[in-house]
C-alpha cells in the first residue's frame, strides 16, 4: 500500500495507476479513493496516470483527531501533487472532493493544474444564509450529524438510497453498489466524518471558484437529492471563468454509480481535449 506523510505527520494513502498525463481524483464524504476505481481503471487503460487518495480521516489514511478542515484537505492534496511532482494535472472532485479541488486552487493556484472537473460538487455554498437564501437550512446538516453520531452504520445504509436515487421509480442501481457505499463509509473515523460535515456544508467557496483560471467541466445530475443543482452547479458555472456545464437529466448525486457510462465518456473526452 502506498502512502505519503504530510508536514503535520499524517499518513495519506493513495493509489497510482498507469502512466501519462496525470488525472487526480478527490472523493466525496464519507467515502474513499475506491469510489473512483472505475474511472481510475478507465483512464489508466487509455494512456493516463490515474491517482486518487483517501482524505485524512477516511479509508486507509490516518484517522486524525484534528486537521479535518477544508484548508488542510486542500493542503494535503497540494502535498500529494508536490510529493509525486505532478504537472499539467487534471483535477477531478466529487461532492466534498469538488470543494477540495476548488479550495486547492484558491490556496495554491494552477501552476500544476491544466483542467478541473467538479462533479456533483458542493461549491459555492450549501448552507442557507442571508446571502445564500437558496441553500439548505442548518437543520438538514444537524440531522446528518445526529444520524452519524447515533448509529452511523444504519445512517449510511439509509443514505445510500437517496445518494444513488434508489428511491426513484425505475432506478436500476444495484444493492451491491449501495453495499459498497456503506462499506466505504464505515471506513471513515467517526470524529473525522463528523468534522467533515461542517466543512462541506458551511464552507463558502465563492472566492475559490473565481480564482479558477483553467478549463473546468461542471457536471451535475438534475435529480441530485444530496447537493441540489440550483444552489451548486448552476451557480458555480457562473463564477468559474472558463466553465462548461453538463447536466445529466434524472441523475442522482452518486452519478458515477448510476450514470457511469455517460459520465465516463464525458470525462474521457474532457481530459483528452
Amino acid at each position: 500500500m502506498t502512502y505519503f506523510t504530510t508536514t503535520d505527520g499524517t499518513e495519506i494513502f493513495y493509489k497510482d495507476w498507469g502512466s501519462g498525463r496525470p488525472v487526480v481524483f478527490s472523493h466525496g464524504w464519507p467515502l474513499n479513493a475506491d469510489a473512483w476505481d472505475d474511472q481510475l481503471n478507465l483512464l489508466a487503460g487509455e494512456g493516463f496516470r490515474a491517482i486518487a487518495h483517501d482524505r485524512r480521516g477516511h479509508g486507509r489514511s490516518a484517522q486524525t483527531g484534528d486537521g479535518n478542515d477544508m484548508d488542510t484537505y486542500a493542503d494535503d492534496l497540494a502535498q500529494l501533487l508536490e510529493t509525486l511532482d505532478l504537472r499539467d494535472v487534471v483535477l477531478v472532485g466529487h461532492s466534498t472532493g469538488g470543494g477540495e479541488v476548488a479550495r486547492y486552487i484558491g490556496r495554491h493556484g494552477t501552476s500544476r493544474v491544466a483542467k478541473a472537473v467538479l462533479l456533483g460538487a458542493v461549491p459555492p455554498l450549501m448552507l442557507r444564509t442571508d446571502a445564500n437564501p437558496e441553500g439548505l437550512p442548518i437543520e438538514v446538516f444537524d440531522g446528518i450529524r445526529a444520524g452519524v453520531a447515533a448509529d452511523r452504520s444504519q445512517f449510511y445504509r439509509d443514505l445510500s438510497e437517496s445518494f444513488y436515487g434508489a428511491n426513484r421509480p425505475g432506478s436500476a442501481v444495484s444493492q451491491g453498489t449501495r453495499d459498497a457505499f456503506w462499506l466505504m463509509s464505515m471506513q471513515a473515523g467517526l470524529k473525522p466524518a463528523l468534522d467533515c460535515i461542517k466543512q462541506f456544508s458551511e464552507t463558502d467557496f465563492t472566492e475559490d471558484l473565481k480564482r479558477i483560471d483553467v478549463p473546468t467541466l461542471i457536471a451535475h445530475g438534475d435529480d441530485d437529492q444530496i447537493v441540489p443543482i440550483a444552489d451548486s452547479a448552476l451557480k458555480s458555472a457562473e463564477l468559474v471563468k472558463d466553465a462548461t456545464l453538463k447536466v445529466y437529466s434524472g441523475a442522482p448525486h452518486g452519478l458515477v454509480g448510476a450514470f457511469k457510462d455517460a459520465f465516463d465518456a464525458d470525462l474521457l473526452a474532457f481530459v483528452r481535449s
